[in-house]
């Protein structure tokens, strides 16, 4: 993860996104670049329409403002001006003039490794649903979504939403080099929510046979059956066993560009109280 990419806008998770681009970049000396970032035509209305995760309203990109915040947290956190050393290094860089659409992340989030944002929400203040949904759909590339507080660490306690499937086996896998890191990797699993595919020891073994310090937790679910149920019982361990991170694969139910997440994604991505990394 030696490059990351920040696109900045006025909302209430921003610094908290800073900080947490900030805290992977410091374990792996990443270079972190920031642009400012504008609504794309026709994404002024709701996305999620089911958990509303994104609401409808104009926003005007202030790149300036942008570009001052982004500079003023680099600097107060002795972070070097960079970009240009092959390998990267801890630095930073602010290369473009202009701000850019939402569509702008999907493409050109291609050449990092790692894509920060904050977590969207249905306030004005929150930030906006279509930058994820450029980021998690047209990257190809993981995303870490930061909530409005600010982390103190990132990736020492790691709990992982294991179901199986294609996409959660490709999310922990983006998430390998934080993985083998950690102190503790907890892969949950509950039952009934999963797809046909490897069980929860399996994914434990494959990741300790990787050098991850991994270990499978399962959970019946019971009468909570829903996929929102599945999404509460995850974060719910999460905050018991003390996580800092959950890496979670992004599922939807529609393949149109207006996306309903599965449900336990909407509500991960409605409820999380610590950052998520989520691939697609």
């Amino acid at each position: 993860m030696k490059t990351i990419l920040i696109p900045t806008e006025d909302h209430d998770a921003m610094p908290a996104v800073f900080e947490g681009a900030r805290l992977i970049a410091r374990i792996f000396g990443s270079y972190m670049e920031g642009f400012a970032v504008r609504p794309s035509p026709g994404t002024y209305v709701t996305v999620e329409p089911v958990s509303s995760l994104a609401i409808s309203g104009v926003f005007e990109a202030d790149t300036a403002k942008a570009k001052a915040e982004f500079e003023k947290f680099m600097a107060a956190n002795n972070v070097p001006q960079g970009g240009s050393e092959v390998p990267a290094i801890y630095s930073y860089g602010w290369p473009r003039t202009d701000a850019l659409e939402d569509a702008f992340i999907g493409s050109y989030g291609r050449v990092f490794d790692l894509i920060a944002l904050g977590r969207p929400g249905a306030a004005p203040e929150n930030p906006r649903m279509p930058p994820l949904e450029a980021a998690l759909f047209d990257s190809g590339k993981p995303v870490l979504i930061v909530p409005k507080q600010v982390p103190k660490v990132i990736g020492r306690n790691i709990l992982i939403a294991w179901n199986g499937s294609t996409e959660q086996a490709h999310t922990n896998e983006f998430a390998m080099p934080l993985l083998q890191r950690a102190d503790k990797v907890t892969v949950f699993w509950v039952s009934g929510g999963a797809s046909d595919g490897p069980s929860v020891e399996e994914a434990a073994q494959h990741l300790r046979r990787n050098g991850v310090k991994a270990e499978p937790l399962a959970l019946r679910r019971g009468d909570r059956t829903s996929g929102e149920a599945i999404g509460e019982l995850t974060l719910e361990h999460a905050g018991s066993l003390g996580c800092d991170l959950v890496v979670k694969s992004a599922y939807t139910q529609s393949r149109f560009r207006q996306m309903i997440f599965g449900g336990a994604t909407r509500h991960i991505l409605a409820k999380a109280t610590i950052p998520v990394l989520m691939a697609h």
